[in-house]
């Protein structure tokens, strides 16, 4: 299952090039996000419980959600550029904006309001409750050397344990995903079966 970032859907590159990648080997989910975190956690639960990924994939925002349910579920998981303070980052772009890949609905358009920025902060302090020992290992960070909007490796590394580079930005391109994260995908799911 695949996580995509806060201002892209299930169809953006990096989701489209992990289903072309894994064509023949797995199947790849990766659901619109809602936009409020609380009805994405509900989804991500209920898709891990009717779906039962072999590992969940995260990118950006969606990092922030992949950490949460993998220990829960005991899932492997790939946190990609995670965005851990999105607090931060909502806070400095409130108004409206369009999603900057196609959803299913139709709805590009949407809103960042203090009532969002508000749920993530009631979110942020306890993001970090479910980590186990069991997840420490099984988590891994894969952090673009040119990234320019979410520099959280010091705090993964507080939680988790496997820290990777590539020498990529913050959203990674069809090749990067190709390159970087398929290979990592292939080693989690190897180590963790």
């Amino acid at each position: 299952m695949f996580l995509h970032g806060f201002f892209a859907s299930g169809q953006c590159v990096p989701a489209l090039a992990l289903r072309e990648a894994l064509q023949g080997k797995a199947k790849v989910l990766s659901p619109d996000l809602p936009l409020c975190p609380s009805e994405v956690l509900l989804l991500v639960r209920d898709i891990c419980k009717h779906e039962n990924p072999n590992v969940v994939v995260g990118n950006s925002c969606g990092s922030f959600y992949a950490q949460w349910v993998a220990p829960e579920f005991g899932i492997p998981t790939l946190l990609g550029n995670p965005h851990f303070q999105m607090t931060d980052f909502l806070k400095q772009r409130l108004g409206e904006h369009q999603y900057k890949s196609p959803r299913q609905n139709g709805c590009q358009k949407f809103v960042i309001d203090e009532n969002l920025i508000n749920e993530f902060a009631t979110l942020e302090p306890i993001q970090f409750e479910h980590c186990t020992e069991e997840s420490r290992d099984r988590v891994w960070g894969l952090f673009g050397e040119k990234d320019t909007l979410a520099h959280f490796e010091p705090l993964f590394l507080q939680y988790y344990t496997h820290s990777y580079h590539f020498p990529g930005g913050h959203t990674p391109t069809a090749e990067e995903v190709r390159q970087w994260y398929v290979p990592l995908i292939e080693k989690l799911i190897n180590e963790n079966v």
